[in-house]
This record gives C-alpha cells, sequence and structure tokens, in this order.
C-alpha cells in the first residue's frame, strides 16, 4: 500500500471515522482488561483453581502466545476480507473467550478460553495501527493513536483495582462475566460506527521477511520486545510483590492500582500532545524510566506511600510507551503498516509471555525480588539498544 493510497483513504467521512476510532478505543480498554485480569486476580483464581501463582501467571502466557501466532496469521489468511468484518469478526471471539473463562470448571479450560483471548488480541493489535492510518489524515494519526491508547488507560484505572475489590467482595469468576456485557455492545458499535475497510492487497510473509532484512525495523523491533518484556516481567507479579513487601491488604491494594491507572491518562495525553515529528530521541525513555521505577520498588517498596507514588510514574510511561512505539511503527514501516503491525505485535506478545515465564519461575524458584531484578536487567538492555535512537529510522 503506497502513501498516496493511505493518504487518499483518509479523507472519507472524517465524522464516521472519528467515531470509529472511539469504538476502538472501547474495544482496547476491554482487551486490555480481559487480557490482564488475572494479574489483580492471581491469588484468588490460583486458590480456586488449585495451582501455584506462578502457574496460573500462565494464564498471560498461553494468551500471549497464541496473540502471537494470530498476529502474524490473520492479516495473511484474512486475505481480501474486509478489515471492518475482521475486527468484528475478533471482537465476538473476546465475548466467547469471557464466557469460557469465567464458567471454567477446571484449570485446562481457563486455558482454552485465554487461548481463544490470544487471538483475538493478536488478531485487533495486527490491524489496528494500519486501520487508524486508514481512518484519519496523516498528521492526526498521533493524536488518533493516543485516543486509541486513552482505551489502555481506562482498563489500566479502573479495571485492576475494580478487578481486585469486586474479586474479593463477590469472587473472580464474577468480575469476567461482569465483562461481557460490555464486549457486547462494543461489538454492535464496531458493526454500526466502523466504515468499510476493503482490503488493499493480499498480505503475505513476503512482506515482513522484507521488513525484516531492513537493519533499522529489526533493531527497533528487538528494542521494543526488551522494553515490554520488563514491562510484564514485573507487572504480571506486581500483586504477589505488594502483598508480600508492602503488606497491602486488598482495599489498598486497589488503591494502589488504581493510582497506577489514573496515571496512565497522564500518559496517554501527554504522549498524544508531545509525541510529534521523528520520535527518535523517545524512543529510550519508557525503559529507561519504568526499570528505575522497578528498582525503586524494590528498594522503597515496603513503604505504601512510597510504591504508590512509583507505581503512577510507571502507569503514566506505560500508556506512553504504546503511542511512542507504534509512531515510530507508522513512521518506519508506512509502505507496509498491516506487515509491521503484525511483527510488531508478534514481538509485543512474545514479551509478555516470556516475561510471565521466566517472571513466574524467579517468584517460584528464588523470590519476587529476583523476578523484579530480572525486569531492570531487561530495561538496561533496550536502553543501550537504542542508544539515541538514531539508528532505529529509515534511511532518508
Amino acid at each position: 500500500m503506497t502513501q498516496a493510497t493511505l493518504s487518499a483513504d483518509t479523507t472519507i467521512r472524517p465524522v464516521a471515522a472519528w467515531g470509529a476510532v472511539l469504538s476502538m478505543t472501547l474495544c482496547v480498554a476491554l482487551l486490555i482488561a480481559s487480557e490482564f485480569m488475572p494479574i489483580s486476580l492471581l491469588t484468588p483464581m490460583a486458590q480456586g483453581l488449585g495451582a501455584t501463582e506462578g502457574q496460573t501467571g500462565q494464564a498471560i502466557s498461553i494468551s500471549g502466545l497464541f496473540a502471537i501466532a494470530a498476529s502474524l496469521l490473520v492479516t495473511t489468511s484474512a486475505g481480501r476480507v474486509n478489515r471492518k468484518w475482521v475486527l468484528v469478526a475478533m471482537t465476538a471471539l473476546m465475548l466467547l473467550s469471557l464466557v469460557l473463562v469465567a464458567a471454567a470448571p477446571s484449570f485446562d479450560v481457563l486455558m482454552i478460553g485465554r487461548a481463544l483471548l490470544g487471538v483475538c488480541v493478536g488478531g485487533f493489535w495486527a490491524l489496528a495501527t494500519a486501520v487508524i492510518m486508514r481512518l484519519v489524515p496523516e498528521a492526526e494519526v498521533p493524536r488518533a493513536l493516543a485516543l486509541m491508547f486513552g482505551g489502555q488507560a481506562i482498563a489500566a484505572a479502573f479495571a485492576a483495582p475494580a478487578g481486585s475489590y469486586l474479586g474479593g467482595l463477590l469472587g473472580w469468576r464474577e468480575v469476567f462475566w461482569a465483562l461481557t456485557p460490555l464486549v457486547a455492545l462494543n461489538l454492535i458499535w464496531h458493526v454500526v460506527a466502523l466504515p468499510s475497510l476493503p482490503a488493499r492487497q493480499q498480505q503475505d510473509f513476503r512482506a515482513m521477511f522484507s521488513l525484516l532484512k531492513r537493519p533499522y525495523f529489526l533493531m527497533g523491533l528487538i528494542a521494543s520486545m526488551l522494553s515490554w518484556g520488563s514491562a510484564f516481567t514485573m507487572f504480571t507479579y506486581l500483586r504477589p510483590f505488594l502483598e508480600r513487601v508492602t503488606g497491602v491488604n486488598v482495599t489498598l491494594l486497589s488503591i494502589l492500582l488504581l493510582a497506577l491507572g489514573c496515571a496512565g491518562f497522564v500518559g496517554t495525553w501527554a504522549s498524544g500532545r508531545f509525541v510529534k515529528g521523528e520520535v527518535a530521541r523517545l524512543l529510550k525513555l519508557p525503559a529507561l524510566v519504568m526499570g528505575a521505577c522497578t528498582l525503586g520498588l524494590l528498594v522503597l517498596g515496603a513503604s505504601p506511600i512510597a510504591a504508590g507514588l512509583i507505581l503512577m510514574l510507571w502507569g503514566a510511561m506505560n500508556t506512553a510507551m504504546s503511542v511512542i512505539w507504534m509512531t515510530w511503527m507508522a513512521q518506519n514501516a508506512d509502505d507496509a503498516p498491516e506487515a509491521a503491525g503484525s511483527l510488531m505485535v508478534a514481538a509485543i506478545q512474545a514479551s509478555i509471555l516470556l516475561g510471565a515465564v521466566v517472571g513466574g519461575w524467579l517468584l517460584d524458584g528464588i523470590s519476587i525480588q529476583a523476578t523484579f531484578i530480572g525486569s531492570a536487567i531487561l530495561a538496561g538492555a533496550a536502553v543501550i539498544l537504542v542508544g539515541n535512537g538514531q539508528k532505529l529510522l529509515k534511511p532518508r
């Protein structure tokens, strides 16, 4: 797809297009809430299913595994299917997944539900940035991405604290049941708000391999993997840390998670306002700040006040990270946005998967502190690889 084609697309029905962006924003919020709800419910889910916390953490990794496969296959297997209906199908799959998880009679059924969610996550995110690039003018892409990732901030602000609180009050299954009517409403909104988005060309793996042959893109892909891997090695096991080291109860845990999530709105606002033009100078910022926050928790995490302040800074940078890296992708792979989106989503989901797996091993085998140290090491590697960011930009 050429840039001229993309620019021509963006002039179509701008009012309807912004309604579609809002619909995608809600979908992002529900996807993030569904994917990472086990983090805030890790302890009760483990107890209810007769598993360890480390094993239950693999409910995150299994969705990541299937998201990797889906992100690489959906854009190719969908062929010339209208992208509107692919997004609608992914949302319907999320609804089915939530029903299976909420009703799961065993750990195995839970994992099947989480695997279906992974397909939805991979398929949606593989197309999301490319769709945004078709819904709004090129100059508005960072703003539209920030708006869409505002759904991530909404989920981070309310899903985790509400999940931990309602899980303690009503039970973890009821939390998942509560998400199902919201997903059903979002499904209807997609059908109404999304304009027709015909596939512009047949996608295949050759486009992905072509991107991987570009040194600047491959290096950026690896750096983004390290950044997300660091984030989710820590975040997946945040609740055990806060319970064991900070010594919080369910109420205080919910307050801390709410503070983290609300800070995400600041990150979304700031990224939408300041992420403009070339983003090279910003690429190392997420790993640098979030890695420092992880080390700060190791040193000061016994204090609930200090932990809360650190988590607010972490939460703001977490939402900004998505906008920064997806803007980098839009700027440096604008000639193959769907292929680039597939590779970026696969890389991010692989990082989430490995973060959950390695973090769980360190937690069960050594200590929660070892998990956080591993997260900080990955962040340091990302900062070193990015450097000043110039080598991650396509040649002019």
